[in-house]
């Protein structure tokens, strides 16, 4: 059962770059009644190892933007090392189950927004962009750096974020240079330095299942090859609506 779980979120992952943890976390520990802590930290594992599968399929592709991938990781890396180190010290990390269902939730809920209004976003970075070019493009390298920050902090603290979230962000503050194929690639690729510095310090604090992980893996790798190798293939909001959906489902049910 965890095999299907991983080639099926694998799979989507490959296609959407929506990210892991949006879709395995609350599998975890709504399906299959693991601990919120052990479930991120598991998750952060499950994501660092998946997409180094999928990045590799996506750099093969050339549809890695590696200055925008300079600047997330600028941002992002620094945070999430910070973000481990507040953790350690005021051992944050044995937060009670309840609080920790309440942010899984509340990041689900605010991921399911960001993909719901994607396009919309888009736009407003589009027109932006089209009116003033030029105070667009001085802020955009502080505005990544700023993103992978914020990206840092959420994916460190719940294992969310790294995905859909970073797409959205992406398409606001690129809007011409993000086609779908490269936004895909840049978010997967940005997420492995990512989740594992925060899956590092995880395991370090006691929060990861290593037979879990390892049974969820016999699935996703060849999930997400299938869906790196189809995410060009397939239109963009295939899947978007159903797995927001599902996220408005999950999130509800976590916030207590």
């Amino acid at each position: 059962m965890n095999a299907v779980a991983g080639f099926g979120v694998g799979t989507i992952v490959g296609i959407t770059g929506v990210g892991g943890g949006a879709l395995m976390t609350p599998i975890l520990v709504l399906l299959f009644g693991i601990a919120p802590a052990s479930a991120i930290g598991t998750d952060l594992w499950f994501a660092a190892i998946t997409k180094s599968v999928g990045g590799f399929v996506h750099h093969s592709k050339g549809t890695v933007d590696r200055e925008v991938l300079k600047l997330l990781c600028l941002g992002s890396l620094p945070t999430s090392i910070a973000t481990l180190a507040w953790l350690h010290l005021t051992n944050a990390s044995q937060l009670k189950s309840a609080l920790l269902m309440n942010a899984l939730g509340a990041v689900l809920l605010l991921t399911a927004v960001a993909m719901l209004f994607k396009k919309r976003v888009q736009a407003v970075g589009l027109k932006l962009r089209t009116v003033s070019p030029v105070d667009f493009k001085r802020w955009q390298p502080a505005l990544t750096v700023v993103a992978g920050a914020i990206l840092g902090l959420l994916v460190t603290l719940t294992s969310i974020g790294a995905g859909a979230l970073g797409a959205v962000m992406l398409v606001y503050l690129y809007p011409f240079r993000m086609t779908p194929s490269r936004l895909v690639g840049t978010d997967i690729v940005h997420a492995i330095p990512l989740t594992i510095v925060a899956g590092t310090g995880h395991l370090m604090l006691g929060n990861v299942d290593l037979l879990l992980l390892g049974t969820l893996l016999i699935g996703s790798i060849p999930g997400i090859i299938l869906g790196s190798h189809l995410s060009a293939r397939l239109p963009e909001g295939v899947l978007r609506p159903a797995i927001a959906t599902l996220l408005v489902v999950a999130g509800a049910k976590l916030i207590h």
